[in-house]
């Protein structure tokens, strides 16, 4: 489902830096995120979207929002979340393109449910990506199944809950986003040429 925008002007493709949102752009406590005044986003979170909007890549947020399903949140409630966070990194120089989340909880087999592909798909029908230089980052081994699965490079940062992806992948990981976003290729256009 998407969250933002309403409309979307398809484009090209083009490289796409599909990102985690709980622990990879924000703070991930142990509860839910329900409310805008909860969602605390990372200081490095604008640095680094804004570093990989110049280096090229459209910005999509995937992420699961369970906190619907089991009633801590109306989905209005989790769209001003997400809506948040747009504007929050908007206000840094940070543009995020579109986020895209699940509603649903773990039991209820929806494949748009990371780490089923299916927000990915529905990202996709809306602006294709170059799939072989797009990539996904998160900070739970569900990111990194959700990658696999989309057919994408998966990225662990080592924020949030990335203890639960275990010691080998932590140490494949990316200290924070920022880090990740430092080491990727540069496809602006001014690079291409």
């Amino acid at each position: 489902m998407r969250a933002w925008p309403k409309r979307i002007k398809p484009g090209p493709a083009a490289p796409t830096a599909f990102l985690d949102r709980d622990g990879t752009l924000n703070r991930d406590s142990k509860a839910y995120v329900t409310s805008p005044a909860a969602l605390k986003i990372y200081a490095f979170a604008a640095k680094a979207v804004a570093l990989l909007n110049r280096k090229g890549y459209r910005v999509v947020v995937l992420t699961n929002q369970s906190g619907v399903a089991r009633g801590y949140m109306t989905l209005a409630r989790s769209r001003a979340i997400n809506l948040k966070l747009v504007r929050e990194l908007r206000r840094s120089g940070a543009v995020i393109d579109a986020v895209y989340f699940c509603p649903h909880g773990p039991g209820e087999g929806c494949p748009c449910r990371k780490p089923a592909p299916g927000l990915v798909k529905e990202a996709l029908k809306d602006n294709p990506a170059d799939l072989k230089r797009s990539f996904m980052a998160g900070d739970k081994r569900s990111d990194l199944d959700f990658a696999r699965r989309a057919g994408l490079k998966g990225n662990l940062v080592l924020t949030g809950q990335w203890r639960s992806a275990g010691a080998a992948a932590a140490k494949r990981g990316y200290k924070d986003l920022l880090a990740l976003a430092r080491a990727l290729p540069d496809y602006s256009e001014r690079k291409m040429k």
